[in-house]
Formats: C-alpha cells, structure tokens, sequence
C-alpha cells in the first residue's frame, strides 16, 4: 500500500491493538542429527492480536502438522523447555485427544488448539494467568496433547484455575 493511500485511511485502520505480554510461538521438529534444544525454532513473536492473527492465518494448523511436531506459544523471554527458570518450579495442566476419526473431522485439536492461544493472549485467566508461562501442543502417532504450562506450583489456588 503507498503512502499516499494510507493517509486516506480513517486512524482507527491503522491502529494495531497491543497484548498485555508479547507471545512467542516456537516449532519443534525431530531431528536425529541435531539435540532437542537445537530443534526448538523461535518463528515470531507477536504484540497484538493484528500480528496474532496474521501469523495464526499464515502458518499451518495444529492438526496438519507431521508426527512428532510440535507448536509451542510462551511469553517472549521463556522458552518452551523445563530447564528455562520461568518454567523449572512449575506444572502444567494437560488436554489429551486420541485420534479418533471423529475428533479429525470436527477439528477439536485445532478448535481447543486455538482456545488456548486466545485464552493466553487475552489474559483470559484473570489474575492466575500472571503464572501461565506458555502452551505446547504435541502432535503424535499414539495421540495429540495440548499442555498448558505454568511457572509456579506452590501456587494452587491460581493453578487450579486455570485447570
């Protein structure tokens, strides 16, 4: 679009909405010949919920992804493994789907897949959200998962809320 055209635009197109905390989505895929921290890639991390949604239309959905890949979205600073500090003292609540015909056609990964992610970004967990660290989900042969992962287990009340 050129600069000419922009300007015609009323303010409000042009303003992007900001999240809360920016989010970073990572991909893993196996490779034998490289170590596990090494098959973690940082894709992008995302500021508002325009670059959310830009990137959430772009890539591939959860449930076409190749066997034993995974997405993992946490907050930009924390990595999606258990030895990064934000995650070492923590737990996660997990969502295990089998791989059912029926689930497939209805797409429930990619529907409870995308929940999650909006209920992150949004801060839709209220104040226990302050101890959600990030999401991952696992796609395998046996069946998917979909883990919510938090930063502090002593803190059960909040924890239990967002389970």
């Amino acid at each position: 679009m050129t600069e000419e055209k922009l300007a015609t635009l009323p303010p409000e197109l042009l303003v992007k909405h900001p999240l809360q905390n920016p989010w970073t989505l990572w991909y893993y895929e196996n490779d034998k010949s490289r170590t596990w921290e090494q098959n973690q890639v940082e894709i992008i991390t995302v500021n508002s919920v325009e670059d959310f949604w830009s990137t959430y239309n772009y890539i591939e959905t959860a449930s076409n992804l190749k066997h034993g890949t995974d997405y993992s979205l946490f907050k930009q600073g924390v990595k999606p493994m258990w030895e990064d500090s934000k995650n070492r003292n923590g737990g996660r609540w997990l969502i295990s789907l089998d791989r059912s015909d029926k689930q497939r056609r209805e797409r429930l990964l990619d529907v409870y897949w995308l929940d999650v992610m909006l209920l992150m970004i949004g801060e839709g967990f209220g104040d226990a959200g302050e101890t959600v660290c990030g999401a991952v989900v696992n796609i395998r042969n046996k069946g998917d998962k979909i883990a919510i992962w938090t930063g502090d287990a002593k803190r059960a009340e909040e924890i239990t809320k967002i389970g």
